[in-house]
C-alpha cells in the first residue's frame, strides 16, 4: 500500500523551489520530513523519549551527516564507510542547535535527537542552508513541547543584490555570506563573514533573510495542519514555589547587588556569591531543606541574575566595575616563541590567547572531502580550549564542537585579509591560556599579530570584540555591554561577536535571547561594537604596525616558478628520481602543481636560507635551457670518447652534447686528445639539430679562423649516400648470378 504523502512548496522567487514532504519515509520517528531543492534531498527525523531525566539541562543532540552515496562517491580512507563527522558537518549541527535549544521549555529534560541526513546531492544546492528548515518542520509534526516554528536561510549579495540560499558559484562572487535563524517574529541567530561591510548593510541583510524565513515557516505550519497537528505531550513540569522564590529573593537580592557593585575579580566575586548562597541554605531548617532544598539553588541564581542586571540598567555599572562601553586592560607581545615561524600573545583582562603561525607549501593545505564539497584551504585556523584556562580539571576527549565552531569564526574573520598572491599555506593555532569572556575574539587579535610577525603580508589588521545586551521590556531600558565577561554572557539577552578592520565588518556571530529585538537596538549595538573594535585595533597596531617585510631567519622562504608543461617530466625524473635527489641535496621542499588554465607547471620551492633555493632554481634553469642556433656557448669537457668529447654547457649544468671529432679543428684530427682534454673549457657554436642523425650538433672549429690555404672536402653527393662499396665500383649485388637451391 502506497502511503499518503503530504507536501508543501516554497517559492524562492527566482525560479527555484524548496519542497517539504512527509508520510513516505521513517514513519516510526516522532516526526520526519524530506526537504528537497533541485536534486538535493535531506531526510530529517526527530525523536524524544517520554521519560524525563533529572539533569538540569536538555539532553538535545542535533546530528547532521552527509552520505557519500548522495554524490555518487566512495568515502576516503582505508575503511570505506562514513565515520566521525567532518568539521563542516559539526558546524552545521551547531547552527541548528543554537536556534532549536532555546525553544524547548527550560524544565523539559527528555533525551531528544534531531538527525538530518543528506541523501541526494545537487552541485547547485548547498544543503546546510536547509538543515534548520528540515529540523523545525519535523518537530512541527511531532508532539514535542516546542515554542514555535523556526527556519534558517543563507543570504548573499551579488552585484549589490541580496540572494537567498545562493549557489556555490554565486557565493564565490558575493561580498556577504550569512546564515540567519529566526522565528516568524524574532531573529534568533546570525553567523557569517563579510567583505568589510557597514553595520547598516549587515542589518539590511538580516532583514532580507528574515522575510524569506517567514515564508518557510508558513509552509511548515500548512504542512502540519494538513498532516494533522498532534497534541503536545504531557511531561513532568518543574515544581514551582512562589513563596520560597520570594523569600530567597528578599534574603539575597541586596547582598548580591552590593557584591556586584564592588567591581571585584572573578575569583573574589565567585567566592562572595558562594558565601551568600551558603547563608541562604543555613537560614532554612533541616526539615525545610529536606522538603524543598532542591529548589534553593535555582531560585538563588534567579535573584543573583536579577541583581546584576538591575545594577547595569540602573547605574550603568558592571560586575568588574567597568562602564558599559569600557574595554578591559590589554597587553600584547609578538615574537614570544623563538622557534615558531610567527607568534603573538594577546591578553585582555582575564582572557589570554597565544597564537602561532606555520608556513608551508600547497602540500600542507587543509583537504576538505565532503559529499557536498571537495576543495583545499590554504589558510586555516585551529582553536584549542584546555580545561586549565578556566581553572578546571576534566577529561580531554578530542576536539569539542565548541572548539571547532570558535576556530571557524576566527578563521572566517581573518581569511579575507590574506592576499590572493600569498605563496604560502598558512596555519594559525590559538592556544587559549586564560578565559573569562570571548577567547574566540582574543584568537582573532592574537592571530592577526602572529601572522604579521611571521611576515604574512596581510591586507589590513583585524580585531574582534564580544558584546552583550541587557534589556527590560517593561521599562524600555537597555544597555549594550562592550567586551563582556563570561558571567555577562550567561545573564544577558544577546551576546554577539563582531570582527573587522578599520573599514568594516569581516565576520560576526550572534545569539539573540529576547523576542522582537528592534533593528534600531541591533544597529546601535553594532556601532558600539565598532568603537570597541577600533580601540582594540589600536592596541594591536601599537604592538606591531605592519607585517614584517621578510620571514624569520629560521622560517622557510617560498619561491614559485612557472615551467612549460613539456619540461615537467624532466624535472620530476623517472620515478621521481630527479626531484627527490634535488630535495635531498638542497634541503628544500619542492611541490609541482599544474595550472588548470595554461597547463603550465607551478613549481613551489620552500627552504630555509637562499643557498638551497638558488641551487634548485639553477637546476630548473638547466632543464629549461634551449641553445639558439648560431650562438656561442662556453662548455667544459666532461667525458672523452674515441670519436669526440662530451661537453657540458657552463650556463646550464647537466646539459650535455657531443662535440664530434670532425668539429674540433679545421685540420684533420687523428686523436681527440690532440686538441682537447678532460676539464678543458672553451667556446662552441650551436649548429642546431643534424637532419641526418637528429642529434644536436656543436662545433669548436666554427669559432676558429680557417688556416691559410685550407681547402674543404667537397660534400658527398646525395645520390652516393647509402650506396655500398660494390655499387661505387660498378658492381651490383642485385645482378649477381645466384644458383638456385637444390
Amino acid at each position: 500500500m502506497i502511503p499518503k504523502v503530504f507536501r508543501e512548496v516554497i517559492d524562492l522567487g527566482d525560479g527555484r523551489e524548496i519542497s517539504i514532504e512527509t508520510g513516505k519515509l521513517a514513519k516510526q520517528a516522532h516526526g520526519s520530513v524530506v526537504v528537497q531543492s533541485g536534486k538535493c534531498m535531506l531526510l530529517c527525523t526527530v525523536v524524544s523519549n517520554y521519560e524525563q531525566k533529572n539533569l538540569g539541562f536538555l539532553p538535545l543532540t542535533v546530528d547532521y551527516r552527509e552520505k557519500f552515496a548522495a554524490a555518487g562517491r566512495y568515502p576516503g580512507g582505508f575503511f570505506k564507510r562514513e565515520a566521525r563527522p567532518s568539521d563542516g558537518e559539526v558546524l552545521t549541527m551547531r547552527l541548528v542547535d543554537r536556534v532549536l535549544r532555546p525553544l524547548f521549555p527550560k524544565d523539559y529534560q527528555a533525551e531528544t535527537q534531531v538527525m538530518i541526513q543528506l541523501m541526494s546531492h545537487d552541485d547547485d544546492v548547498m544543503p546546510e542552508a536547509m538543515a534548520g528548515l528540515a529540523a523545525s518542520a519535523a518537530i512541527q509534526l511531532s508532539d514535542f513541547p516546542f515554542e514555535c516554528a523556526i527556519s534558517e536561510a543563507r543570504v548573499g549579495r551579488v552585484n549589490g543584490k541580496f540572494v537567498i540560499n545562493p549557489t556555490r558559484a554565486q557565493l564565490a562572487e558575493s561580498d556577504i555570506e550569512m546564515m540567519i535563524g529566526a522565528s516568524a517574529d524574532s531573529v534568533m541567530m546570525v553567523e557569517g563573514e563579510m567583505d568589510e561591510i557597514s553595520e547598516e548593510e549587515m542589518a539590511d541583510a538580516i532583514k532580507f533573510a528574515h522575510e524569506a524565513i517567514k515564508v518557510q515557516i508558513a509552509a511548515q505550519l500548512r504542512l502540519a495542519e494538513a498532516f494533522g497537528k498532534k497534541e503536545v505531550r504531557e511531561y513532568e513540569t518543574a515544581e514551582v514555589n512562589e513563596d520560597l522564590e520570594k523569600r530567597i529573593h528578599d534574603l539575597t537580592y541586596d547582598k548580591c547587588y552590593a557584591i556586584a557593585k564592588k567591581g571585584t575579580s572573578k575569583a573574589e566575586r565567585s567566592n562572595a556569591f558562594a558565601e551568600v548562597k551558603e547563608e541562604v541554605k543555613a537560614s532554612f531548617t533541616e526539615e525545610e531543606m529536606e522538603e524543598f532544598g532542591h529548589l534553593v539553588g535555582g531560585y538563588y541564581r534567579q535573584a543573583e541574575k536579577a541583581a546584576v542586571r538591575d545594577l547595569t540598567l540602573n547605574e550603568g555599572l558592571r560586575l568588574d566595575g567597568r562602564k558599559t562601553d569600557e574595554i578591559r586592560p590589554i597587553w600584547c607581545e609578538v615574537d614570544y616563541l623563538p622557534s615558531t615561524h610567527g607568534s603573538a600573545i594577546f591578553t585582555r583582562g582575564e582572557t589570554q590567547a597565544l597564537a602561532t603561525v606555520t608556513l608551508g607549501t600547497s602540500r600542507d593545505a587543509n583537504k576538505i572531502d565532503m559529499p557536498s564539497y571537495e576543495g583545499e584551504e590554504n589558510f586555516y585556523l585551529h582553536y584549542n580550549f584546555p580545561p586549565f584556562c578556566t581553572g578546571e580539571a576534566r577529561p580531554i576527549r578530542g576536539t569539542s564542537r565548541r572548539e571547532v565552531g570558535h576556530g571557524n569564526l576566527a578563521q572566517r574573520a581573518l581569511k579575507g585579509m590574506i592576499p590572493a598572491d600569498c605563496p604560502y599555506t598558512v596555519r594559525v593555532v590559538s592556544e587559549v591560556l586564560e578565559s573569562n569572556g570571548s577567547s574566540s575574539m582574543a584568537t582573532v587579535c592574537a592571530g592577526t599579530m602572529a601572522m604579521m610577525d611571521a611576515g604574512v603580508q596581510m591586507k589590513k589588521p583585524v580585531s574582534g570584540i564580544a558584546m552583550g545586551l541587557i534589556s527590560d521590556a517593561e521599562s524600555g531600558k537597555y544597555a549594550v555591554l562592550s567586551d563582556i565577561l563570561g558571567d555577562e554572557d550567561h545573564l544577558g539577552d544577546m551576546d554577539f561577536k563582531v570582527t573587522g578592520t578599520a573599514d568594516g565588518i569581516t565576520a560576526c556571530q550572534m545569539d539573540i535571547k529576547v523576542k522582537g529585538l528592534s533593528y534600531e537596538i541591533l544597529v546601535n549595538a553594532l556601532k558600539q561594537a565598532r568603537e570597541g573594535r577600533l580601540h582594540i585595533l589600536g592596541k594591536l597596531t601599537d604592538t606591531i604596525a605592519t607585517p614584517n617585510a621578510e620571514v624569520k631567519e629560521h622560517a622557510p622562504t617560498m619561491v614559485t616558478r612557472r615551467v612549460p608543461n613539456e619540461f615537467i617530466g624532466a624535472l620530476i625524473g623517472p620515478g621521481g628520481k630527479v626531484i627527490q635527489e634535488m630535495q635531498k641535496e638542497t634541503e628544500t621542499t619542492i611541490v609541482i602543481n599544474e595550472d588548470p588554465v595554461t597547463e603550465e607547471g607551478i613549481v613551489e620551492i620552500l627552504g630555509v636560507g637562499s643557498k638551497g633555493i638558488d641551487a634548485v632554481m639553477a637546476k630548473i634553469d638547466s632543464i629549461l635551457f634551449k641553445p639558439e642556433v648560431g650562438s656561442a656557448y662556453e662548455v667544459k669537457v666532461i667525458k672523452m670518447l674515441d670519436f669526440g668529447a662530451v661537453v657540458e654547457y657552463q650556463d646550464a649544468p647537466g646539459n650535455e652534447v657531443l662535440l664530434h671529432v670532425s668539429e674540433l679543428a679545421w685540420e684533420r684530427t687523428e686523436n681527440v686528445t690532440d686538441v682537447v682534454n678532460m676539464g678543458d673549457v672553451f667556446d662552441v657554436k650551436y649548429l642546431g639539430t643534424d637532419p641526418r642523425t637528429r642529434k644536436e650538433k656543436v662545433s669548436r672549429k666554427a669559432l676558429l679562423p680557417k688556416p691559410e690555404g685550407f681547402v674543404e672536402r667537397p660534400p658527398r653527393n646525395d645520390k652516393d649516400r647509402g650506396r655500398g662499396r660494390d655499387d661505387r665500383r660498378g658492381g651490383s649485388r642485385d645482378n649477381r648470378d645466384r644458383k638456385p637451391r637444390d
